[in-house]
């Protein structure tokens, strides 16, 4: 007997996984608040270099501003430069300060701004821009926060893909959970631009913990059936995690409070896993048959199933962890030791680098769209919610390796339609930029899903921590391919479609596993081969005698 029928006897979709899925929505919730939060957090607002006061008899800021900053070729004024001396407007007297007689008939020299930048406070009270001046020659900077945060959240799904697979799920989303509340706290309380990047960058290694424990933690008390809905539905809480930042960043508009109220809902979590169910799964493959027949009758009472007592019984969970022929400590080269894990992991590896360098290239920017911030960020939430729709209905349908293809397909069409056919700020780049959106969620939904249920058990944590790794080095390097722009301003969209496209094409290399129950050894996932190549060799003979 194997894990899939006792699932079946204490119940696999009941009130039990309908309380688990309700538990495990707050790091959903708080993980988009964390990891879009530089679209607020490193706001550029307007600015302009630091001038002395303006003269008592000049009424008007524009011809003030004239004689200090010089204007841009589109006619605003320079963010960066101010003359090395004033410029006098014609029927303006400057008083002691003049145009230097070198300058009269010529263009007047620039110099940087030596003496600070004064912003525009009418949208955001501070940011990390402000707060260390991370504008002009500095500006990449700014940027650049995500690609730490990245770096981070990548090598932390490396450590707790690992850790989860060897110490337990549940105790390792403890650790997520404390590490992260304790560092958030120490990032809004950072002193320097250095402070704050290296705790930022600790931060993601912390929230990693939740984008590797979570799904699997879910899905292993799952049955097969329920398994898209339990893994659509959690996935909408990511989707109101994301409209709930458009909200948090509209009321709060100082970068240290903002920080604070994203974090500060990490405590209750801490609280709430005394009720999280450790997985019966893995407990099993690691012989504690004493904690999963704990948590198998728990299950069983909760959902108001009536079990034999011979069938949760220590010999008969002994028998189902025998079986199982596990492999104790799992390691990263365990998935590349057989040849169809070997062959699932390469092609993972291509999926996650594009759907995460698309979703945060496009997540991120969400500037020249027509639309104030706020409005752009819940109008990026609200499309989520019919790509969740999407991809219910198209993975129960067609299956999940065609619809992961489609929806990666689709997100790099609406990139490479909005190069060809739109102008920026227009109305019809701003619903390419929101379709486009739209798909790469419904990709990212979908491969969750299908990395889950394409490892097995025993390597599931480490194969989802390995794959979550080279998707954060996507999404760490979507920050920097937005620099592209200096070179050319299109190619930073070129670069995130051509991408997306890439892994849609990889995506259909990889083997469906609609209606297939979760594979639990390393055997099982070695099996299919076998399986596929003996239902060919029928195929063929079938129609050799027909």
């Amino acid at each position: 007997m194997g894990f899939e029928e006792l699932l079946e006897q204490v119940g696999g979709f009941g009130p039990f996984q309908l309380r688990n899925l309700a538990l495990l929505a707050l790091p959903r919730i708080l993980l988009p608040l964390h990891f879009l939060l530089p679209v607020f957090l490193a706001a550029v607002p307007a600015h302009r270099c630091a001038l002395p006061g303006a003269p008592t008899n000049l009424s008007h800021q524009d011809a003030w501003l004239e004689t200090y900053v010089p204007r841009e070729p589109d006619g605003t004024f320079s963010s960066c430069l101010r003359f090395a001396h004033p410029q006098a407007p014609q029927n303006i007297t400057l008083g002691r300060e003049g145009p230097s007689p070198g300058e009269l008939g010529g263009t007047p020299s620039t110099v940087p701004c030596s003496q600070g930048w004064e912003y525009d406070r009418s949208e955001f009270s501070s940011t990390i821009t402000t707060e260390w001046d991370l504008v002009c020659e500095q500006k990449d900077l700014s940027r650049a926060v995500s690609t730490f945060f990245f770096v981070g959240v990548l090598t932390g799904a490396v450590v707790f893909g690992y850790l989860a697979d060897r110490f337990g799920r549940r105790r390792l989303l403890l650790v997520a959970y404390v590490s992260s509340l304790v560092l958030g706290l120490v990032s809004a309380a950072s002193v320097s631009y250095v402070m704050f990047a290296i705790t930022r960058t600790l931060t993601g290694s912390a929230l990693a913990g939740f984008t590797i424990i979570v799904m699997p933690l879910e899905l292993e008390w799952l049955d097969v059936e329920h398994r898209i809905v339990a893994g659509v539905l959690s996935s909408t809480f990511w989707t109101g995690g994301v409209m709930l930042l458009a909200l948090v960043g509209y009321l709060i508009r100082d970068w240290r409070w903002l920080l604070l109220a994203v974090t500060l809902p990490l405590a209750p979590g801490i609280l709430s896993l005394w009720w999280v169910p450790e997985s019966a799964r893995w407990l099993l493959t690691q012989g504690r048959v004493d904690e999963a027949q704990m948590y198998l009758l728990r299950c069983a009472r909760l959902n108001r199933r009536l079990v034999r007592e011979d069938s949760l019984s220590r010999e008969a969970l002994s028998e189902v962890a025998a079986g199982e022929q596990v492999v104790r400590r799992p390691s990263y080269l365990d998935l590349f030791r057989t040849p169809r894990l070997r062959y699932i992991s390469l092609c993972c590896m291509v999926v996650w680098f594009g759907v995460n360098f698309s979703y945060y290239g496009q997540s991120l920017a969400v500037a020249g769209l027509g639309l104030n911030l706020y409005q752009t960020q819940l109008l990026f939430g609200a499309v989520e919610l019919p790509s969740k729709l999407l991809v219910y209905v198209s993975v129960r349908h067609t299956g999940r390796r065609l619809t992961q293809a489609g929806t990666l397909l689709g997100a790099a069409l609406a990139l490479g339609i909005r190069l060809l056919v739109a102008s920026e700020g227009s109305s019809w780049s701003t619903a390419l930029a929101v379709l486009g959106k739209g798909f790469s969620e419904a990709a990212f939904t979908t491969a969750y899903l299908f990395t889950s249920e394409l490892y097995p058990t025993v390597l599931r944590q480490t194969g989802m921590g390995f794959t979550a790794l080279v998707g954060r080095l996507g999404g760490s390097l979507a920050p920097l391919a937005a620099l592209l722009d200096g070179v050319w301003l299109s190619l930073p969209k070129l670069a995130y479609g051509g991408v997306a496209l890439l892994a849609a094409c990889t995506a259909l290399l990889l083997p469906e596993t609609r209606r297939a129950q979760l594979p639990e050894t390393i055997q099982d996932v070695e099996s299919k081969r076998v399986l596929s190549r003996l239902e060919d060799e029928e195929m063929v003979m079938k129609q050799v005698q027909n």
